[in-house]
């Protein structure tokens, strides 16, 4: 019965292109849309209704007291334990940071700009804006003072909420957009020589302090916002231009919140005002500022990292969340510890957790629920794993890229937790497909259509992709109430993606006959090698990716050439080991140029690729081993870690165009 099971309903057949109109696969809903969405409430219909709820709604009188925000403080250079505010005070603290914002002169429309890593202030500004019909630009934390100065002036925004180490950047004489500034409210409170900086640019300077106090002297009516509003401009970092301004409006957040609880509603395992998110993703990003309006309707509580991600594991230990949410890379990293630790294990101890694992998943597959499948297993082996990740969580989730199904069924198997994936886009307000917990046909795929939006792909015919072949493939086109209204000053741009109302991702999908979709491939990253054959590029990293040996891989090519080469990113500690194994005893940036170390890695990859029954010319023929990992201050990567191509091949050309010339002169 289990494969009989179908997760999303058809509600439109395809049709065949004509007319040199591309073929249109079926329309696929989430099946609470059956007939129809449902109708949102009618009092949940801004992101600052979400919040305020809490505060006038008679059936949750304990929320004001429950803890909201929590952060770690640094004690002489140490990092203390979780300290709280409640719904109540926070709530407070917004009314004052709105009186505040007004009496300063900021009126409604006006664009406040965000600057920081995620703290409780980052917040309280957020939902500030939201009072007083004001619009929220996030600045991205992650990039660097190019990007700022361009979401300063294009959106121009006249007031920000700054971080302390952030200030000397938006100072900074490169940013030159930062002089149209009135003011600016650092987080906890500015440096002399910040204050006198400001002072000469004419821009007036607050402490958060200060601030709080000029709104509790100066109460102000709030100006709540219309759905039709809009709530954020959304920069979002384009692997290649300037970035875009994606324009959300309160309706369309609200209505992806209102979505996602009908969506969880639906299963045993409810979400209570107990749950505790961690939050390391940049707020400036859709996925974690969604996930985190949704625990502040439900009055959750969110406690944020203390700004290590290497140190991150010890965040989890003294926050015990009941949900994570991530990007593969961290899941990843947990998957490498687990199995780091399992390689210290005796023989017999490994074997009996390899037979354990196998015992649990045959269940999983069988159509047991993960806490069902092996009580005993989860006993002896799995709830150490689950003790490492702070012994409290129910839930991970994964987006920003696919997750590879190995790590997935990992997961599964040993965290003791839920393990979904979900694919979105800022344009889609976070996740436009999800998948649903304890079902294993879920693994490797991103799930069926959320609750508010249609989906279907669309024949992209040069790179052979038809959604009405099988298996049904194409671009994965979304439709419906989640949508962003138009990319910021950007008309044409905003032409483009659109067409009958449907937005083009640029993602290539594939329908599976149960009605899941799983990422297959990128429009864009797709080139033409010399011979004719087409090779999509970001597909084969992922495939590529978990060798072993490796910590990441860009693999390049391009219509002049019939190979593929590679730039490899070694893993440290394998790649050690190989070292000791050969009697190296020199550095990893050494290590990279040793051609014997160049020839094993090759030969890990054509294993991988042999094991993923790859064409010929998709496997990788030379490789370059680096030792540092693709990075910002190279400008080699997004804030969300997607490889900017351009750049990588510029940083790279000279030892690409060597090794290009190795490969033809021994043919």
């Amino acid at each position: 019965m289990e494969n009989r099971k179908v997760f999303s309903v058809k509600v439109e057949d395809g049709r065949e292109g004509r007319d040199g109109k591309p073929s249109v696969g079926p329309v696929y809903r989430n099946l609470l849309a059956k007939q129809g969405y449902p109708p949102p409430d009618p009092e949940m219909s801004t992101t600052w209704t979400l919040f305020r709820w809490i505060f006038c709604s008679s059936s949750v009188e304990k929320y004001p007291g429950n803890r909201m925000l929590g952060w770690r403080k640094f004690v002489d250079g140490k990092v203390g334990p979780y300290i709280w505010k409640t719904y109540k005070e926070v709530y407070d603290e917004v009314l004052h940071v709105g009186s505040a914002l007004r009496a300063s002169g900021v009126e409604p429309g006006c664009r406040v700009g965000i600057y920081g890593a995620n703290c409780p202030q980052w917040i309280m500004a957020m939902e500030a804006c939201g009072a007083h019909s004001l619009v929220c630009v996030p600045l991205y934390d992650t990039l660097g003072s190019g990007a700022v100065n361009f979401i300063i002036d294009h959106a121009e925004v006249d007031f920000v909420f700054v971080q302390d180490i952030k200030v000397k950047e938006l100072l900074n004489p490169n940013c030159k957009s930062t002089q149209q500034l009135k003011a600016i409210v650092c987080f906890t409170s500015l440096a002399e020589e910040d204050n006198a900086k400001a002072s000469q640019m004419g821009i007036k300077t607050y402490s958060w302090t200060e601030f709080l106090h000029m709104g509790k002297e100066n109460p102000w009516e709030i100006s709540p916002p219309q759905p039709f509003s809009i709530c954020t401009i959304m920069y979002t970092s384009g692997t290649s231009g300037d970035p875009k301004g994606v324009v959300l409006t309160h309706e369309t957040m609200a209505t992806f919140v209102c979505g996602v609880d009908l969506f969880l509603d639906q299963f045993e395992d409810k979400m209570t005002v107990d749950d505790v998110y961690l939050s390391f993703l940049p707020l400036a990003h859709i996925l974690d500022r969604m996930i985190e309006e949704y625990f502040f309707h439900r009055g959750a509580s969110v406690g944020y990292y203390h700004g290590n991600l290497k140190e991150l594991r010890d965040d989890i230990m003294e926050l015990k969340p009941t949900f994570l949410a991530g990007v593969p890379r961290v899941y990843d990293m947990i998957h490498e510890g687990i199995q780091q630790a399992l390689q210290e294990l005796s023989p017999l101890r490994k074997w009996i957790f390899d037979a354990l694992y196998k015992h649990k998943l045959s269940w999983m597959n069988k159509g047991y629920k993960q806490k069902f499948a092996s009580p005993l297993a989860d006993l002896l082996a799995f709830r150490k794993v689950k003790a490492k990740l702070g012994g409290r969580l129910r839930l991970l989730l994964s987006g920003g890229a696919p997750l590879s199904s190995e790590v997935e069924e990992f997961l599964r198997v040993t965290c003791c937790a839920f393990v979904v994936q979900g694919y979105g886009l800022t344009e889609t307000c976070g996740a436009c497909t999800i998948g649903f917990p304890d079902e294993m046909c879920f693994v490797g795929a991103v799930g069926s259509p959320a609750v508010y939006n249609d989906l279907r792909l669309e024949e992209v015919s040069d790179m052979g992709y038809d959604p009405l072949g099988n298996p049904p493939c194409g671009e994965i086109c979304v439709k419906g109430k989640t949508l962003f209204s138009e990319y910021y000053k950007n008309p044409e741009l905003t032409r483009e993606s659109f067409e009958d109302g449907w937005f083009h991702t640029g993602d290539i999908g594939q329908m599976l006959p149960n009605g899941i979709v799983k990422v297959i491939d990128r429009k864009k990253n797709l080139i033409k090698l010399s011979q004719g054959e087409y090779v999509a590029l970001e597909y084969l990293e992922n495939v590529y990716g978990v060798t072993p040996i490796i910590d990441d891989v860009w693999v390049y090519g391009n219509s002049f050439k019939s190979m593929l080469v590679a730039v490899v990113v070694l893993h440290e500690e394998k790649a050690k080991k190989w070292a000791e194994l050969n009697g190296y005893t020199v550095s990893l940036f050494e290590l990279c140029s040793l051609s014997k170390l160049q020839n094993y890695v090759l030969s890990e990859l054509k294993s991988t690729a042999d094991k993923n029954k790859m064409r010929g010319f998709e496997y990788i023929k030379g490789v370059i081993l680096e030792a540092r990992a693709f990075d910002m201050e190279r400008d080699l990567v997004t804030a969300t870690l997607k490889k900017k191509r351009n750049n990588l091949l510029k940083y790279y050309q000279a030892e690409i165009d060597a090794l290009y010339h190795n490969l033809t002169t021994k043919k």
